[in-house]
């Protein structure tokens, strides 16, 4: 078997990080990393995108609004879906798989509705981790723009890797985009993905030893021909 290439170590290594030490993140290494993720492909070069950095009171008090908004089972209209409707039971098994992968790291039972809604509430404060990144996008691009996004996402993922960091990319945000519009001032146009946490990983914390796992390729993967 060939040897791992260190392409291959640093992508297999990567995990979601969901408890951050208090070491800051240099805000010039946070630059280069997101000037390498943009090294990422993009149709015609237009690089859909952006990427703000939430900090002091200005984060304290989007996260604050967002743990009410989800204590008081507040909904909004997101504005892009992300799962299928309905979801196929395939992939229900892998999202229930993960859950259970998550909790258990954490020794909480599945009964147990407040612990893990008190779990949730975490995704709200981007983990306390020491950079807090929202994520957004026009909403005139179409999924192709999604596309690139998306792998310049995974792009700063690998880069904050290779540096020693961990990240955690945060779906929940996206499911209370007018709220997070608000308080960033931004316009209608402006949709909203997700958030990501980034920052130093926390190695002793339980969290952080979930594992989960990836599907075989002969499960995604075929030759014709």
């Amino acid at each position: 078997m060939q040897t791992p290439d260190p392409f291959s170590i640093l992508a297999s290594q990567r995990r979601s990080v969901r408890a951050f030490t208090v070491e800051p993140v240099p805000p010039g290494l946070l630059q280069q990393l997101l000037q390498t993720a943009r090294q990422a492909p993009s149709g015609a070069n237009l690089q859909p995108g952006s990427f703000i950095a939430v900090q002091g009171e200005a984060r304290a008090r989007l996260s604050t609004d967002l743990v009410a908004a989800f204590k008081a089972g507040q909904q909004e209209v997101e504005d892009y879906t992300y799962f299928p409707n309905p979801l196929p039971s395939a992939l229900r098994r892998r999202q229930v798989a993960a859950a259970r992968a998550l909790y258990g790291a954490l020794g909480i039972e599945r009964e147990d509705r407040a612990a893990r809604d008190t779990q949730f509430e975490r995704n709200f404060c981007f983990f306390d981790a020491p950079v807090a990144l929202v994520v957004t996008i026009q909403k005139d691009f179409g999924s192709g723009g999604y596309m690139d996004l998306g792998m310049t996402l995974y792009g700063l993922m690998l880069a904050a890797q290779s540096c020693g960091l961990a990240t955690c990319a945060i779906g929940a945000l996206a499911s209370y985009p007018t709220l997070v519009r608000r308080h960033l001032g931004l316009q209608a146009d402006s949709a909203i993905v997700c958030g990501m946490a980034l920052g130093y990983a926390d190695l002793q914390a339980p969290v952080n030893q979930t594992a989960t796992e990836r599907c075989a390729v002969e499960n995604y993967f075929r030759v014709l021909g």
